[in-house]
């Protein structure tokens, strides 16, 4: 089974930079979709970014777009969510899983499981 670890959290103001990564262990991940999803207090989780395996085709919810930027690097075995222009709605916890890309539809987790995620913070 494989375990992915978030870090990179943080307390920013708002205009900000974060970047997080998301570094998997016990299997490689360059076959699978990557992606990130937040959840914010009283809300449900929802999907901010994904990334397919090879790191060609990206995705991003339509609150990110233009801000966050989604990558990958399968030799290192870990995905980054570069965040800038940091907004206060953006304030969640963060967390990665894979995912499944299909055309026209929302990427959603591949798995049910999820680790620890990682806070972000956005000060105004």
């Amino acid at each position: 089974q494989v375990q992915l670890v978030e870090s990179g959290g943080g307390l920013v103001q708002a205009g900000g930079s974060l970047r997080l990564s998301c570094a998997a262990s016990g299997r490689s991940i360059s076959t699978y979709s990557m992606g990130w999803f937040r959840q914010a207090p009283g809300k449900e989780r929802e999907f901010v970014a994904a990334i397919n395996g090879g790191g060609e085709t990206t995705y991003y919810a339509d609150s990110v777009k233009g801000r966050f930027t989604i990558s990958r690097d399968n030799a290192k075995n870990t995905a980054y969510l570069q965040m800038n222009s940091l907004k206060p709605e953006d304030t969640a916890r963060y967390y990665c899983n894979h995912a499944v890309m299909v055309p026209g539809t929302l990427p959603v987790p591949l798995f049910d499981y999820w680790g620890q995620g990682t806070q972000v913070t956005v000060s105004s």
